[in-house]
């Protein structure tokens, strides 16, 4: 497969991110790592492997991008609130930063995103937060609340970057319009999350698919057989 080192600076952030690409076309679809994960995570762990055919046939072009959770929700050496500004930060990178320059490179008006574990909030959040940007959402054994991270701390940052908070009362057209497959186990310790995520968006009427496969735990091989069935879909 095709693997391009890149580097991005983010003005947002301040800093470099990295993050490997692979493919030299097709439709994107932004990778975002496991809890504290580095861009390289899903090429160690077999992951990008599983989507070979469809890099190789021009199908998907993958970004594996770096995240900053030790500088955000792991950071227990930060105040609450300045772990959530830093995720803030994170999100206008992504916002106005990132995705704008992948749908000019990629010439598409929306991209996909997915992620397994925490990468799969990653990308759930960003999805709902900004619909216009996302045609497809694909998550894998991820979970949604993000407030046992703050010891209690409670903000409007919060409330947005809390889907089960800010989900059930968001209104934007553009959710119709977006492909949403939740993938979890019969053992996996995030399923109940999962449930509960595909409530929310059945109360609101909006389109999903609830994956639950029937062997396995939270771990990479329910992932790595996930995913690719998941792209298919693109």
């Amino acid at each position: 497969m095709q693997q391009d080192y890149r580097k991005w600076y983010s003005h947002h952030l301040g800093r470099d991110i990295d993050m490997l690409v692979y493919g030299n076309w097709g439709y994107p679809v932004v990778l975002f790592p496991t809890s504290m994960g580095h861009y390289y995570e899903y090429k160690d762990f077999g992951l990008v492997e599983t989507a070979r055919w469809f890099v190789e046939t021009g199908k998907v072009k993958l970004f594996c991008i770096d995240s900053i959770d030790r500088d955000s929700w792991y950071a227990k050496h930060l105040h609450p609130g300045a772990r959530i500004w830093n995720h803030v930060l994170y999100d206008r990178f992504l916002h106005e930063e990132l995705v704008p320059g992948i749908q000019r490179e990629c010439n598409v008006q929306k991209i996909g995103v997915s992620g397994a574990s925490f990468g799969g909030y990653h990308a759930l959040n960003f999805a709902f937060r900004h619909p216009e940007q996302v045609g497809h959402l694909l998550t894998m054994g991820a979970a949604f609340d993000i407030r046992s991270f703050l010891g209690g701390y409670y903000d409007q940052n919060v409330y947005f970057n809390n889907p089960p908070d800010f989900l059930p009362n968001a209104q934007n057209n553009e959710f119709h319009h977006m492909n949403i497959v939740l993938g979890t186990s019969e053992y996996d310790f995030c399923r109940d999350a999962n449930y509960q995520m595909s409530g929310i968006l059945s109360r609101k009427g909006i389109r999903h698919q609830l994956d639950v496969s029937p062997w396995g735990n939270h771990d990479w091989p329910v992932w790595k057989d996930q995913f690719p069935r998941y792209l298919s879909q693109i």
